[in-house]
């Protein structure tokens, strides 16, 4: 079953991913770094990139930056004015980020924003900058709650919500005592049962995991 899924991946990125000399060397260069290679795979990048298309977005948000990968994805689907504002608690990961970003040509695209997230988005509404068009979530996983909170308040009416890391493999299903697989069957439960979102999960890497995808009605 493995293997089969395995091919089943290669298929899907052979006919749907294009070579990229900067995003298909990103894994090597983080393993270099001495940083975990944990990013979303090529295709949820890719459907991230689509995302941001389809909403007709011009400002996203992300919390969680690692290395930026996710975020190149992001803001390479902007129109030129378009700008992804992403928030990284770790010095070194976001020294990594800026670095990357500006290799794969969208560094003057990105806002990173230094300091643990349920810290740095109280600042994102003092700013009074615009709402944002869709936000991408990707951090510690028992904050997912909190954070879907914060991205109600920031995210505008017809913008989306993605989650990533939503079922971890069904152990979301019975998560006993752990704090991550709790803040991630809460999350789940929130936002597919509020009045003010419209929410799908999606499995993916295989149906090993999946993504949570909300419009904001």
């Amino acid at each position: 079953m493995m293997r089969e899924r395995t091919q089943i991946g290669d298929y899907i990125r052979e006919l749907c991913l294009p070579e990229d000399s900067v995003l298909d060397t990103f894994e090597q260069d983080v393993a270099a770094a001495g940083m975990p290679a944990i990013q979303v795979p090529a295709e949820l990048g890719k459907l991230l990139g689509m995302l941001v298309r389809l909403t007709g977005a011009r400002r996203v948000l992300e919390i969680g930056t690692l290395g930026g990968y996710s975020a190149a994805w992001m803001a390479r689907a902007l129109p030129s004015d378009g700008r992804v504002v992403t928030l990284e608690k770790s010095t070194k990961h976001a020294a990594f980020a800026r670095t990357f970003l500006e290799r794969a040509g969208v560094g003057d695209k990105v806002e990173i924003m230094l300091g643990a997230a349920l810290e740095t988005l109280p600042s994102l509404l003092e700013r009074g900058d615009p709402q944002f068009d869709m936000v991408f979530i990707d951090a510690d996983k028992a904050a997912y709650p909190a954070y879907l909170d914060w991205s109600l308040r920031l995210v505008r009416s017809g913008g989306v919500i993605v989650g990533d890391n939503v079922l971890r493999g069904g152990k979301v299903l019975e998560p006993g005592d752990d704090a991550d697989l709790n803040g991630l069957a809460e999350f789940n439960l929130h936002a597919t049962s509020s009045p003010l979102l419209d929410a799908l999960i999606i499995p993916n890497r295989g149906g090993e995991d999946g993504i949570l995808v909300a419009v904001v009605k």
